[in-house]
C-alpha cells in the first residue's frame, strides 16, 4: 500500500496535518452476479478494491485502474452508488487524512481475477448470499451496489 509520490510531496510541507483526500471504491459484479474481492496484505482481511485518483483522474478512470492494477479484471463503471465523508484516520506514521469515498458499481469485461500487485495476498468472486467477513464499509458499499436506488449520500439537517 504504498503512498502516492503526490501525496509524499504534500506531507513534506503539510506535516501530519489533517488532509482531505479524494478515495474511490469499486464494487465489481461478473455476469453471474458474484463480486470481485481481495484480501488484503497489510491486514490480511478481505475487502472491496479501491484507490486513491491521481491528480487530475477522473474518479471512474480510478475505479478502473484500481482495479485492474489488484486483480488484472477491466471493469466497466455503471453508476454512482454512493458518496461518504470516512471519519478521519491516523496512520502509525502520525499522517492524518480524511477521505471522500466515491463508490461506484462495476460489470466485468474481461480478465481473469487473480493478484496483479503486492496490495493483495487472495483475490476472487464471491456471491453475494457467501461473502467472507467484511467490515462494515465493504458490506455498506456492496448492499448499495445491489440495490435498484438513487445513489445513497449521509442525510443533511438544516441550519
Amino acid at each position: 500500500m504504498g503512498t502516492p509520490d503526490f501525496i509524499r510531496e504534500i506531507r513534506a510541507t503539510a506535516g501530519h496535518q489533517l488532509l482531505l483526500l479524494p478515495g474511490v471504491s469499486a464494487i465489481v459484479f461478473d455476469d453471474e452476479g458474484r463480486v470481485l474481492l481481495g484480501r488484503r496484505s497489510d491486514t490480511g482481511n478481505w475487502s472491496i478494491i479501491g484507490g486513491i485518483p491521481e491528480p487530475g483522474e477522473e474518479p471512474a478512470a480510478t475505479a478502473v485502474r484500481e482495479v485492474y492494477e489488484e486483480t488484472a479484471v477491466v471493469c466497466e463503471p455503471e453508476r454512482v452508488v454512493l458518496v461518504q465523508a470516512l471519519k478521519p484516520v491516523r496512520y502509525p506514521s502520525g499522517d492524518r487524512c480524511q477521505f471522500m469515498d466515491i463508490t461506484f458499481r462495476c460489470r466485468a469485461v474481461s480478465g481473469e481475477a487473480r493478484v496483479n500487485d503486492d496490495e493483495s495476498l487472495e483475490v476472487g468472486w464471491f456471491p453475494v448470499d457467501a461473502l467472507p467477513e467484511l467490515n462494515e464499509f465493504a458490506l455498506l458499499r456492496i448492499k448499495q451496489s445491489l440495490a435498484d436506488a438513487p445513489t445513497w449520500f449521509e442525510p443533511t439537517t438544516q441550519p
